[in-house]
């Protein structure tokens, strides 16, 4: 399509425009809507009953894929982990399978899956694999209709109807069975979960997350999962918020997946600046999470020209400011200044939200260090209203502050107002500008029978 579509396989088969979640067909002026992905498919390949889903997979033809050129992109980036989506919604496999034939290697001739973690491991980068395959049942649904057929419920799924949300056994067990097969094969450091896990049944997803866990331990390695919703519980996995996060910090390490753009590839798309993104992954580390960018491919398996430059820009800004994002921990507060999320969840990117240099956030290592990162290049000294010495929420004494990526003397003063900084003549990004403040803080006293000290 033209303008592309994300869920294609599940558009394609509604003749009509329906609901899925109620199985009502979507009316206009009281007519039904005839759905677009349909009407184009139809002019374009056929008839549905002639020439389904199944029938145009081998058109998809990855050549310019290229797993080092990827994996050296997402390194440059500043990234610690990447991996490639393994299955999406459509059941279809990125990865050498046994367990379906619907699977890149046999049709495609080529193994994403393992060309990537190869790559990946060269540069010392931690593996993930996701898996959107437990909404297959619902995405399907309507595919017998049409072409779908017993022959090829190994990839439509056992036939059902729109509505039926209970899947049988054999999804089930096909569902754990390409898990298991990806876990054993690849040895993945992360499992990412999309939606829809918690409409499975409870005992294959407590079979995957010891099978899973216990296979970590096997390897002598640390092992986790990824989950929405309530697909599983918070003490065995991180907890993701689709292209949202909380407004405040979060006891529990969290994280984020979000995408520049759209979630797939789509012509003369529109992507955020690299300012935003810069933006989002500082508010997620203050507040206790973690980032999962998403980076949509071209249809031959190349990656856009305005993802490599974006990623490269977050690259020269982590590379400047990295010390105040990796290995940190949230501070007390996790910012202040008159821009935050209303509500906080899933989603919540939709608020368009513009960060200012009055726009602040902490992160610290240990107790001697907290970084002040002010969201946009400032205009004007730099107050941080937070530090102020009424407050008494500093454990230390500030004895250093310092631009991280300028050689610049900072000056400074310390008030009932807060940290004052002046502003710099020259900035070492066009970005958020990163403080690293150094703490002294005063030893205890000794207890029992010592003298009142001197």
């Amino acid at each position: 399509m033209k303008n592309g579509v994300g869920w294609y396989g599940l558009n394609v088969y509604m003749d009509e425009a329906y609901n899925w979640k109620t199985g009502e067909k979507r009316l206009k002026n009281g007519k039904p809507v005839v759905n677009a992905t349909y009407k184009h498919h139809v002019e374009t390949h056929g008839p549905l009953d002639k020439v389904g889903y199944k029938d145009i997979i081998p058109n998809f033809k990855p050549t310019a894929f290229d797993a080092e050129e990827w994996a050296e992109l997402f390194a440059k980036s500043g990234a610690k982990f990447a991996g490639p989506v393994a299955m999406h919604h459509d059941n279809f496999a990125m990865w050498d399978s046994e367990v379906t034939r619907w699977n890149v290697k046999d049709m495609m001739g080529i193994d994403v899956t393992g060309e990537l973690k190869k790559a990946l491991d060269k540069r010392d980068m931690k593996f993930l694999t996701s898996f959107h395959h437990a909404f297959t049942w619902v995405y399907y649904a309507n595919a017998y209709k049409f072409d779908a057929t017993e022959e090829t419920s190994d990839l439509y799924t056992d036939q059902h109807e729109l509505t039926d949300f209970k899947p049988t056994k054999r999804f089930h067990d096909e569902w754990y069975a390409k898990l298991k097969e990806v876990v054993d094969n690849y040895q993945p450091d992360v499992v990412w979960f999309d939606w829809w896990v918690e409409e499975l049944d409870e005992d294959y997803r407590k079979k995957f997350i010891a099978y899973y866990y216990n296979k970590g331990v096997e390897w002598g390695k640390d092992v986790v999962i990824s989950y929405k919703n309530t697909s599983f519980p918070a003490e065995v996995g991180v907890h993701d918020y689709e292209r949202g996060r909380p407004n405040k910090i979060k006891d529990k390490f969290w994280m984020t997946d979000t995408s520049p753009g759209a979630w797939f590839f789509r012509q003369n798309a529109k992507f955020v600046s690299p300012n935003e993104i810069v933006d989002i992954l500082i508010d997620i580390v203050s507040k206790n999470g973690l980032m999962l960018l998403n980076v949509p491919p071209n249809p031959d398996g190349s990656i856009p020209q305005e993802m490599k430059d974006m990623l490269g820009d977050l690259g020269k800004w982590l590379e400047i400011n990295g010390e105040g994002i990796y290995e940190t921990r949230p501070w007390r507060v996790f910012g202040e200044g008159p821009t935050r999320i209303k509500g906080g969840g899933h989603k919540v990117e939709k608020q368009k939200i513009v960060y200012s240099d009055k726009d602040i956030r902490f992160t610290k290592k240990g107790d001697d260090t907290l970084f002040a990162i002010v969201m946009d290049a400032p205009k004007s000294d730099i107050l941080v209203k937070t530090l102020s010495t009424s407050l008494s929420v500093l454990d230390g004494k500030i004895t250093n502050v310092e631009l991280l990526g300028s050689d610049e003397k900072v000056n400074w003063t310390l008030d009932d107002t807060g940290l004052h900084i002046d502003k710099p003549s020259k900035v070492p990004s066009e970005f958020a500008l990163t403080y690293k403040i150094s703490l002294l803080n005063e030893a205890e006293w000794g207890i029992g029978g010592e003298d009142d000290p001197e």
